[in-house]
């Protein structure tokens, strides 16, 4: 340990001395179990001193704490008879992204009774009346959607019981939108939200005036999903927090799938849930001593240590580009593998206060022990956030070699995935960037870390764009072998203008945001853009992400978090079908997907082991009063075949992080067909498990399975049965695989059947 106890002692004591609050009984805590609490209360200590310094009157985000300094002003001003209205539009709007919008509703039309002058709209005015519209919608949210909370609430089209029963919000912000379209007819924003508000009152469409109707024929669906019901109130993964990550995986070897969410923000928490394999879940984040540690934006799983036990990593500070916000160091979290987490961030060497919201754990030596590569964000050439590669050294510490591979980049990252595009069995990095061209680096290898090389082929590869980008992956969208691009773009103007933009692009009008990209790898280290081809060439402005297979067919589907900031941002989280690797077919509406609460952290797992994928949503903005509770689609299954395969690395890292696996099947027809599965955790915003669920089709029989292991070594797995519809584990290095008994469940049933 860097840190011996008996100093860890003497943190453990400051830490409580200065937070009075939190009562720490060191007697209580046993001998066993002191050394891990207190490396993770050295990390909290160093967080709690970071808050301290933070200047919360002019926080972007953390508006509860705001709140509390603007009041103090608006009283002291109102005493002295000296209010602004500067200072008065201030506190309506923090009022508001605190959390209290009836609170701001009377600032807001305060502001409107005592300047009669400012109840014309006009463009001086408009921001004014944009606000109280909005205020009203949020209330209106507050109260039906949060408060009263169902399975439907906030799901698009809105419909049954997502219907608002207290109605004056919406519509209130009705009367105010068709004032606001009366004066500004081409303001998409306002008209997309007076459709919504109709909705939410089930007066849509016929209530909407004929002019300022957007037809539910541009909702239509384009593939007929069967519905997948929210039911995350119905086993108690409902958390009602923030913007956060989430892992989906089985951290306790029971052969069950748990669920590790987090918060973000100076305050956020995590919330680690057990998978108890009868339909229930059990919360277990005091005794696994996750109580103490602050969550984050997003989260990353992985057995950096080879134990046999998943561990994971914690993102945190996204989007706060200078120290004054509060930059928080992020956490590697030790599964102890008895039920409890240790932050050992200090005792690793990683420590290192930056602000970053993604990060990939890759083998990029093929040593056996995975490696993470961070990428930090540089808001501004005042304060350079460089990314950091970690090497693992194998014994519990990393070292951060990015300069020496020349991987210390001052970007605006927002996005950072692995794979091995030209097949050589080095895996390579592709990082996307907000502000900036994209790079593609190709993994040239070397004799030592001094001589490795990493190839920035970006231009040649033609994969720079879109030049505001977010969440990204690879992933062999058409199954011919070879790892392909997608990355989302989220653009300052779509930050702003979501609601417009979407609108636009729902209307066929021309949007002023930019577009995903799809980029085809044709091999050598070529790529085409195929986004408009495969009809993915829609407004899709990301934050949460991932991707999986919805329906077993053997083809990789994805759903998209569509998570700005701003309350306008009432737009639907999206879910893409792969249409056999040819085109994308939009199925939201359909399936049921489109939240339109802010998406976040998104996990694709079999959390039932029935064979197919449930999707975990993280909702909640990032706003201290822009929570939502957190969403769970079950998957109602289809009549495709499908197979689960665990891997252990044995030469290889144990996760098996990287490695190819390709099942060979036959179709009913007698036909051939090749399906390619890398395992990772996926999307860069959310993590999947690290097992391989893989759909197979209408297939007859799996006639091979190989897995091109991460360090290069291919091997044929003797698959004699051909069965299909179970759960295998191979080991590298062993020609057999074991069949694993897994006991299948159902989630409890809903109260009543949605439709469509």
């Amino acid at each position: 340990m860097a840190l011996n106890i008996r100093y860890s002692i003497i943190l453990l004591l400051l830490w409580a001395c200065n937070n009075p609050s939190k009562e720490i009984n060191i007697s209580e805590i046993s001998s066993e179990e002191k050394p891990f609490r207190m490396e993770t209360l050295q990390m909290m200590d160093s967080i709690r001193a970071i808050k301290g310094a933070v200047n919360f009157r002019n926080h972007p985000y953390e508006s509860a704490e705001k709140l509390k300094r603007v009041e103090q002003e608006v009283t002291l001003a109102k005493t002295n008879n000296q209010i602004t209205i500067a200072l008065y539009i201030e506190y309506g709007k923090t009022l508001l992204n605190a959390g209290r919008s009836q609170d701001a509703i009377d600032v807001f039309e305060t502001l409107l009774d005592k300047l009669p002058e400012n109840k014309v709209i006009t463009p001086t005015t408009k921001g004014l009346h944009d606000a109280l519209a909005i205020s009203y919608m949020r209330l209106g949210e507050q109260v039906n959607c949060r408060d009263n909370h169902s399975s439907e609430s906030c799901l698009f089209p809105i419909k049954g019981s997502g219907i608002h029963t207290d109605r004056q919000g919406s519509e209130k912000a009705i009367a105010i939108y068709k004032e606001i379209l009366k004066v500004f007819p081409d303001d998409l924003q306002s008209r997309w939200l007076l459709n919504l508000a109709y909705m939410t009152l089930d007066e849509y469409p016929k209530g909407v005036p004929a002019g300022q109707l957007i037809s539910p024929n541009v909702f239509k669906p384009e593939y007929d999903l069967p519905v997948f019901e929210n039911i995350s109130m119905n086993v108690g993964l409902d958390v009602n927090e923030l913007a956060g990550g989430v892992i989906v995986d089985d951290f306790n070897n029971d052969s069950f799938l748990d669920i590790l969410v987090s918060s973000w923000g100076l305050y956020g928490k995590l919330h680690f849930f057990e998978n108890n394999g009868n339909g229930t879940f059990t919360e277990k984040t005091e005794p696994s001593g996750l109580q103490d540690l602050t969550g984050g934006l997003n989260l990353i799983q992985a057995d950096y240590n080879n134990d046999g036990f998943l561990d994971f990593y914690i993102l945190r500070s996204a989007w706060s580009g200078f120290d004054w916000m509060g930059q928080l160091p992020n956490s590697l979290v030790k599964n102890n593998g008895d039920g409890t987490f240790t932050d050992v961030t200090i005792a690793s060497g990683m420590y290192a206060p930056n602000p970053t919201q993604s990060a990939v754990w890759v083998d990029f030596n093929n040593d056996g022990w995975l490696d993470l590569f961070v990428g930090n964000e540089t808001h501004s050439q005042k304060e350079l956030n460089p990314a950091q590669f970690f090497l693992n050294k194998k014994d519990g510490t990393f070292q951060d070699i990015a300069p020496q591979l020349g991987l210390n980049f001052t970007e605006y990252i927002k996005g950072v995935n692995s794979g091995d595009i030209n097949n050589d069995g080095l895996m390579d990095l592709y990082i996307s960037i907000l502000n900036g061209p994209n790079k593609l680096l190709v993994n040239r290898g070397g004799t030592s870390i001094e001589s490795w090389k990493f190839e920035d082929i970006t231009q040649k590869a033609g994969v720079a764009e879109p030049l505001e980008s977010f969440p990204t992956w690879f992933f062999d969208y058409d199954n011919d072998g070879w790892e392909d691009i997608f990355v989302t773009c989220f653009d300052g103007y779509s930050l702003g203008q979501q609601a417009f933009e979407v609108a636009a692009d729902y209307l066929g009008q021309q949007p002023k945001a930019d577009l995903p990209r799809l980029y085809k790898n044709t091999g050598a280290g070529n790529f085409t853009n195929v986004t408009a081809s495969t009809q993915l060439n829609h407004i899709l402005p990301a934050m949460g992400c991932n991707y999986g297979d919805l329906d077993n067919d053997g083809y990789l589907d994805f759903y998209i978090g569509t998570g700005a900031p701003d309350y306008r941002a009432i737009v639907p989280n999206r879910m893409f079908r792969n249409n056999a690797g040819k085109t994308f077919q939009d199925v939201t509406y359909a399936g049921n997907f489109g939240h339109i609460q802010k998406g976040h952290g998104i996990g694709f797992s079999d959390l039932d082991n029935d064979g197919d994928q449930d999707i975990y949503a993280v909702m909640g903005g990032s706003v201290s009063g822009d929570i939502f509770q957190n969403a769970l689609f079950e998957n109602p299954g289809n009549n495709n075949q499908w197979i689960t395969i665990q891997l252990q690395g044995t030469a290889s890292n144990r996760s098996a992080i990287g490695a190819r696996i390709r099942v060979t099947v036959k179709d009913e027809n007698g036909a051939t067909r090749h399906i390619y599965n890398t395992l990772n955790s996926g999307g860069s915003f959310g993590a999947n498990s690290l097992q391989a669920e893989i759909g197979l089709g209408n297939c007859k029989s799996i006639t091979s399975i190989a897995v091109n292991w991460p360090n290069g070594i291919f091997e044929f797995i003797d698959y004699g049965s051909s069965k299909t519809g179970v759960f295998i584990k191979i080991v590298e290095g062993q020609p057999n695989f074991l069949e694993q008994e897994r006991k299948s469940f159902s989630f409890p049933k809903m109260q009543h059947s949605m439709s469509h």
